[in-house]
């Protein structure tokens, strides 16, 4: 119930929906009235903590009145001690900071006016010396070193009218810079005249004496340049007189003439700049060098100019690069359009060509090997005078990250006629010189290639030669290939590196490999005659030697490419040494790292694999594992083996001592069989075979017998009725193929398969066995016990024990067993 003014109202009810009012039984009336005690405990509760919290509401409020008044006492006397003291204290503290900063500007200008002072007495005492110096006195040192000091005064003072009013005198009336000018244009038109006359002269002192005064003067571009003037003289002189000593004689023709005189021309600017820029640096300033150096390339550009173009004239350059060019390789063309065939005997006999066809076709390998060594000499020293040059010319200032190239070709050099010349008299033809050489080493290694003599398969024949079993074209090109690698590392130039190392590539790949993989393909490929018989023993020999050409060929230069990118004697220059540069070194690493893998293809064919299944199906013949251990005994008294009455099958031990025995004869005659055939198959081949070879060559072999052994086991779960269409399955014949396997028969299989696996791994690698992995497994999980079986189903556990099969193949080894 509400009361509102004088009107009352009723509830409509209680929260829980009760109405005392629709109350229709004392029940309801009684739960009604207990919800209303309930409200009013709660407003009561609430009501009482109001009143408490009223009473500590009114106490802080007394506090907050109490903090009020003290504050307002203390701003009070705060405001009288602002307006009294501190007022006056502010007031005089501004005085003295206005008095302070207009007694440090008229500081600064009294400074100032006495700095202008001095250096306008400085002047007039320049002036004077220098229109004294250069009066009877002739005093030229010292009136360079009085203009000297006057070019450091402001020229704001010079120019000012303080000077203009104080320096002029009786004796020099012109204002200072006009006085200055005149002298500095006197006195470098004086010092070129003497600077000239020295240099007629050939007076070194007065040559030194003249140069180091045109800085002080302000001429020093115009000092530079005489001085460039007077060095390229002596270049031009130098280089022309090695050109002309060896004319009108031999020298000209034969030797390294050309590339000496090149030397000489770079050794003697390297000389002067080494010898002389200490002189320039000192008097002119740091990187003033620079500017000699490039006037120096300006006379290096004509003098080598002038030697390679008469050097290239000389060696009929053109004229080798056309030839060249026009070059047919006669033999190689021929050799890779023979037909196919089968061909016995030396390889030379074999050849499509004669031998000598080629040597007769209007180019002098001599001349070409010549020719490619003088290049090389030319294009080494013309390597270094570029790093040389470039170190010089480096701004000491600059500062370069290790990952930056720190050496860039200044661009005088870079763009030199000399640089142009570089490349178009030496860079390209070496590079095609280079590619002919190499390939026509090839051609003519394999013109006169010669087999090894008296190889054999048969184990009792001994060898005349040591192995490697290889042809004697191989050593005469990789030791081409290594005379060739070692001249272009030796140019010292990063672009003929990767340019003529890719062309290397391209030859082995394309002749070298491609002569190899056509003999294998066209003329040695072991075939055979009669299916499941082996070739021809000559045809195997050949194709073996072939297979030991390119392994030893691969090994020699993966050994020629590490000697250089990790060299361990002093005869082999480190690449480091070649090519500072860290981007470059980088570069030429990667190049020469690419070569050694041109190899990277399988070029081994099989001629084991064909034996392998007659091997397999003979070392099985005979093998029944579907007897039972009393039909096992059996057979075994009728073979001749045991008595039939001296074994026992009535009882389980008896049984299984007369199976075990049994497992035993059976498994030693399975391998024996196989022993025989592997042992034939392998050993002959291993004889001639290179190591790395044989162990590719047993890699493939036994991951095949892994392969076949696993597919003979799972050829037992075939039903019986099937086997008559399935005449022969995997190569065996369907009279012997498996009809099936009982308990006894899998431990059988598993003891035969065991021994096959140890005869084919027996002295290898231990890696060989990870092949015969899947099927020890499957033989695992066919023989193991039933309680063992359904712990590991329920477990699931099948790491390590049968982890190489699926759950299918794990029930499929599982049901093989039958009976």
């Amino acid at each position: 119930m509400t009361t509102n003014g004088d009107h009352v109202t009723h509830d409509s009810g209680t929260d829980n929906g009760l109405n005392i009012y629709n109350a229709r039984s004392v029940a309801d009336i009684k739960a009604a009235l207990a919800n209303l005690h309930e409200r009013d405990q709660v407003v009561t509760a609430q009501l009482d903590s109001l009143v408490a919290a009223q009473k500590d509401l009114q106490r802080e409020l007394g506090r907050m009145d109490l903090f009020r008044a003290t504050l307002s006492t203390q701003a009070s006397k705060t405001r009288s001690i602002s307006n009294g003291m501190l007022s006056d204290a502010a007031s005089t503290a501004n005085r003295i900071s206005s008095s302070v900063k207009r007694l440090d500007l008229e500081q600064e200008r009294v400074k100032a006016t006495l700095t202008v002072v001095e250096q306008v007495a400085e002047l007039k005492a320049c002036v004077l010396g220098v229109a004294g110096s250069m009066g009877a006195a002739q005093d030229w040192e010292t009136a360079a070193s009085y203009l000297s000091k006057a070019s450091k005064i402001p020229k704001e003072v010079i120019e000012g009218d303080f000077a203009a009013w104080i320096v002029p005198t009786t004796e020099v009336p012109d204002a200072p810079a006009v006085t200055l000018d005149n002298a500095s244009e006197s006195l470098c038109t004086l010092f070129l005249k003497e600077f000239d006359k020295a240099v007629q002269e050939n007076d070194g002192g007065k040559i030194t004496r003249f140069f180091k005064l045109f800085p002080l003067i302000n001429r020093s571009e115009l000092g530079l340049d005489v001085y460039g003037r007077y060095v390229c003289q002596g270049v031009a002189t130098r280089a022309r007189a090695n050109l002309n000593a060896g004319t009108g004689g031999n020298q000209s023709k034969d030797g390294f003439f050309y590339a000496g005189a090149l030397t000489k021309l770079f050794e003697h600017i390297a000389s002067i700049i080494e010898g002389h820029g200490g002189l320039v640096e000192r008097h002119y300033g740091a990187g003033k060098m620079s500017r000699v150096i490039e006037r120096l390339q300006v006379e290096a550009d004509l003098q080598g100019g002038i030697i390679l173009d008469t050097w290239a004239d000389e060696r009929r350059i053109d004229r080798q690069l056309t030839d060249i060019r026009a070059y047919p390789f006669t033999f190689l063309v021929q050799s890779f359009a023979a037909p196919a065939r089968q061909v016995s005997g030396t390889q030379r006999s074999s050849s499509p060509a004669p031998a000598r066809v080629s040597e007769d076709e209007g180019v002098d390998m001599k001349q070409v090997d010549f020719l490619l060594n003088e290049m090389t000499a030319m294009l080494n020293k013309w390597s270094l005078y570029t790093r040389f040059i470039t170190d010089k010319c480096k701004d000491p200032t600059e500062t370069t990250s290790p990952d930056t190239d720190s050496n860039t070709i200044p661009p005088f050099l870079a763009n030199a006629p000399l640089s142009r010349k570089i490349a178009d008299r030496l860079i390209a033809p070496f590079t095609t010189l280079t590619t002919f050489f190499f390939r026509r080493s090839v051609e003519k290694a394999f013109q006169l290639d010669e087999p090894p003599a008296n190889l054999s398969l048969n184990p009792h024949k001994p060898f005349a030669s040591n192995p490697p079993h290889i042809t004697s074209a191989i050593e005469d090109i990789m030791y081409i290939i290594n005379k060739i690698l070692t001249q272009t590392l030796s140019t010292g130039d990063a672009t003929i590196v990767t340019s003529v190392t890719p062309n290397l590539s391209r030859v082995l790949g394309s002749d070298f490999i491609g002569m190899e993989q056509r003999k294998m393909r066209d003329e040695h490929y072991p075939r055979a005659a009669i299916p499941g018989q082996l070739p021809p023993e000559v045809t195997i020999v050949q194709f073996m030697v072939l297979l030991n050409n390119l392994d030893v060929a691969t090994t020699y230069i993966e050994q020629i490419v590490n000697s250089r990118l990790s060299p361990s004697t002093t005869t082999t220059t480190p690449l480091a040494t070649l090519f500072p540069n860290p981007i470059t070194h980088t570069q030429i690493t990667t190049t020469l790292q690419s070569l050694s893998t041109i190899f990277a293809e399988n070029l081994y064919k099989n001629v084991t694999l064909q034996r392998l299944r007659p091997m397999l199906s003979d070392a099985f013949r005979d093998a029944d594992y579907t007897l039972s251990p009393a039909e096992l005994s059996e057979q075994l008294a009728e073979m001749g083996h045991v008595p039939s009455d001296n074994i026992t099958t009535e009882n389980d031990g008896a049984g299984e001592d007369s199976g075990n025995s049994s497992s035993r004869y059976f498994t030693a005659h399975v391998r024996q069989r196989f022993a025989l055939g592997w042992d034939a198959l392998t050993k002959p081949l291993a004889r001639i075979l290179t190591e790395s070879n044989n162990d590719k060559l047993m890699s493939m072999t036994i991951k095949r017998v892994g392969e076949l052994l696993e597919k003979r086991i799972w050829t037992y779960a075939a039903p019986p009725a099937h086997q008559a269409s399935r005449s022969s399955i995997d190569g065996l014949p369907g009279s012997q193929h498996p009809t099936g396997i009982n308990a006894l028969g899998a431990q059988r299989l598993e003891h035969d398969i065991n021994e096959i696996i140890r005869v084919v791994c027996q002295g290898k690698k231990w890696a060989y066995r990870e092949y015969f992995e899947k099927v020890r497994q499957i033989l695992m999980v066919m023989n193991v016990e039933a309680e063992e079986w359904e712990e590991l189903e329920r477990e699931g556990e099948w790491e390590g024990v049968a982890d190489k099969l699926s759950s299918e193949e794990r029930v499929r080894a599982r049901g093989l067993v039958t009976g």
